[in-house]
């Protein structure tokens, strides 16, 4: 029996599939996408593959791939998404097939314990420090059983959390083979599990880093590959930029300072005046960052340099000048002591990187490139490409080794544009020759799902629309019994809805007013699942950024979901402005080819939110006027699924009141 043949057979009725779980039922479309797959594994080639909400797009590209026998590379958005496609997905779908596979996970080098971090923490602790002790006493007792290293393992660790740099390496502090812990290193177990692997799990943001700077072992096994899958796709493009520029920062140059005196004093004590060097490096960054003023939101601004017609010029290049100088100072200093350690040979790679990048700033801007600055705690220099069409095409799909050359690519996702091409995200992506293939839905959109504009509320830009639509959610919210997801187009209206709802029921005991930022998305997720509080009927969500997608909460959990405003780029964005200019100097019409498709997506992803399963209900409120009072609205809402159109509040409480007993009667509640 061909490929083809057994893929059929794994979705069939009687397949691997339906043994290895009760609940599997084949979905429409599912097998479609599966065999288009099967196809492209095959004959070679590239595939997209928009496959919408509910296909069951894992398991469609997962077991042509595993039942292809060749060896396959899966990429996925984040790393919790990476950490449940290899610790549930493959491990079933490798039994149920009963397939002799041996899988592997490789994440970056931050995810991993390094042993000899842990005892350098251990060692410069400050005894007075309780919380410091504790932590690192538990992380020491984890570590004695852990196999992997994976800090994931440590769920009471948030990923964010400041005790992960102390106890994790980074590629410019890593020792590599002088380490005194190489031998029992995480980082190098997970890469050789991986270069000996069948099927290897990666995350886009390990694939664009490596292919950056070649770190990370994937450069070694990539050319082995010859099946390639990325999903969560739509994100790629976005990653991508993030790593194939260039960066530097005051934080790295501080960093880097402190690692100076620390291995000075420690290693080449008398050597040189390692507490001036590392000084007058501090101090050199710092001025270079208050030239810009004092900033403590993080905020993008245009690129800056000696050249711009700005007052502050000559101190801009003076800064850099002394920044410069100090850095070449260390680097005389280090090259008399580098060869007596290793920490302080890295150090002297270290400062030769940071010099190499300081002088990159001060050359023109590539073509197809731009630069920003990125102002907060620190200073940070941006250089990125535009998109990451020219790295696919020379870097990705132009691969050659013989006979071990990757010749299956698949991207997929539920949202990667609104026209049948997919060009938002085939065009960025250099994937214009690519075989498209949409998938709608299976689910009844018409029937489980309702969308309403309110019509009363204030045009998006008037100052008291947060406030209007924090009333409005107050409302319909308290009505519904919480299961309410508000998302916010910015951080500035994620505060003021989320205060002024809080300030709503303050005291009142109804419902749970739960904030992004306040607690870990984790907790946040599970807090609102659980449906609030024992002494609340209920709770609100209000979310920005990251609680777009990658949000799953199916069931009468959630059943209403409220968009502030529609989702266009933010205009003063550099790279936005950058792209926006690109397009004006081809001749193209901006808003059309660019703002509009961008905020198509936006809000394709954040209505994905609502309905997750086929027994779902719920409603969509879209508080922005322009989209049923502007000309271009009838795009936006044609990138939505077809939902049924509430026509004012009398329907919509109608509609409530109906999700209520749903809800009601699900949860068991008299």
């Amino acid at each position: 029996m061909g490929l083809q043949g057994r893929v059929e057979e794994a979705f069939s009725e009687q397949g691997a599939l339906s043994r290895m779980t009760h609940e599997f039922r084949l979905r429409p479309g599912q097998l479609d996408m599966a065999q288009a797959i099967t196809r492209t594994l095959e004959e070679g080639g590239v595939l997209v593959v928009e496959a919408g909400t509910g296909i069951g797009k894992t398991f469609a590209y997962l077991v042509p791939a595993l039942l292809s026998g060749n060896r396959v590379l899966l990429s996925t958005a984040t790393k919790a998404l990476q950490d449940q496609l290899f610790g549930r997905d493959l491990p079933g779908l490798v039994q149920a097939l009963a397939l002799p596979l041996k899988t592997a996970m490789l994440k970056g080098r931050a995810s991993y314990l390094c042993q000899h971090r842990l005892q350098l923490a251990r060692l410069d602790a400050d005894p007075a420090d309780s919380e410091q002790l504790a932590i690192l006493a538990r992380i020491e007792l984890w570590a004695q059983a852990s196999v992997s290293g994976d800090l994931a393992e440590l769920s009471d660790l948030h990923e964010r959390s400041p005790w992960v740099a102390l106890v994790t390496s980074t590629r410019d502090n890593c020792l590599g083979s002088k380490c005194p812990s190489w031998r029992v290193c995480h980082v190098n177990q997970a890469r050789r599990e991986a270069l000996s692997a069948d099927v290897v799990v990666v995350n886009h943001h390990l694939f664009f880093a490596d292919l950056a700077v070649r770190e990370s072992g994937l450069a070694e096994l990539l050319p082995s590959v010859q099946t390639v899958i990325f999903d969560e796709a739509h994100q790629l493009n976005e990653t991508g930029v993030q790593f194939l520029g260039q960066q530097l920062s005051t934080a790295q140059i501080s960093d880097f300072a402190g690692d100076l005196l620390n291995a000075g004093l420690l290693h080449a004590r008398g050597w040189c005046d390692w507490p001036q060097l590392a000084s007058r490096l501090q101090q050199a960054a710092l001025d270079w960052r208050l030239l810009l003023g004092r900033q403590t939101v993080v905020v993008k601004l245009p690129w800056f340099d000696a050249h711009t017609d700005d007052a502050r010029a000559p101190a801009w290049r003076t800064a850099i000048d002394l920044v410069h100088q100090a850095l070449d100072q260390a680097r005389l200093a280090l090259e008399s002591v580098a060869e007596t350690g290793p920490e302080l040979s890295r150090l002297s790679e270290r400062v030769l990187s940071l010099i190499e990048r300081i002088e990159g700033f001060r050359l023109p801007c590539p073509a197809g490139s731009t630069r920003w600055l990125e102002l907060g705690g620190h200073l940070k220099l941006m250089e990125t490409p535009l998109d990451i069409a020219q790295t696919v095409q020379t870097r990705l799909l132009a691969v050659q080794a013989e006979s071990l050359a990757p010749r299956s690519w698949i991207f997929t996702s539920a949202s990667l544009g609104n026209d049948a091409a997919l060009t938002w995200f085939t065009e960025p992506c250099g994937l214009a020759a690519a075989r498209v293939l949409r998938i709608d839905s299976p689910f009844d959109y018409a029937r489980q799902a309702a969308l309403y504009v309110p019509r009363d509320l204030p045009k998006p830009d008037h100052p008291e629309h947060s406030a209007q639509v924090a009333n409005f959610v107050a409302k319909a919210a308290l009505a519904l019994g919480g299961r309410t997801l508000v998302l916010t187009t910015s951080l500035r209206a994620l505060q003021l809805i989320s205060e002024a709802l809080a300030k709503a029921f303050s005291g009142s005991g109804s419902l749970d007013i739960l904030v992004q930022g306040r607690g870990s998305k984790r907790d946040l997720m599970s807090r609102f699942r659980r449906g609030g509080s024992a002494t609340t009927a209920g709770c609100v969500l209000v979310a920005s950024a990251s609680f777009w997608e990658g949000v799953d909460i199916p069931g009468a959990a959630l059943q209403m979901v409220v968009i502030d405003k529609l989702p266009f780029p933010f205009p003063q964005d550099p790279l936005v402005q950058a792209r926006a200019q690109r397009l004006e100097a081809a001749g193209r019409p901006v808003f059309k080819d660019y703002y509009l498709p961008e905020a198509a997506i936006a809000l394709k992803q954040g209505a994905g939110r609502l309905i997750r399963h086929e027994s779902d209900r719920g409603v969509l409120v879209v508080c922005d006027t322009r989209l049923t009072g502007m000309g271009y609205g009838r795009r936006l809402l044609a990138a939505l699924p077809p939902m049924r159109r509430l026509a004012d509040e009398t329907e919509l409480a109608a509609f409530l009141e109906e999700l209520t007993k749903v809800s009601t009667k699900d949860s068991g509640r008299p």
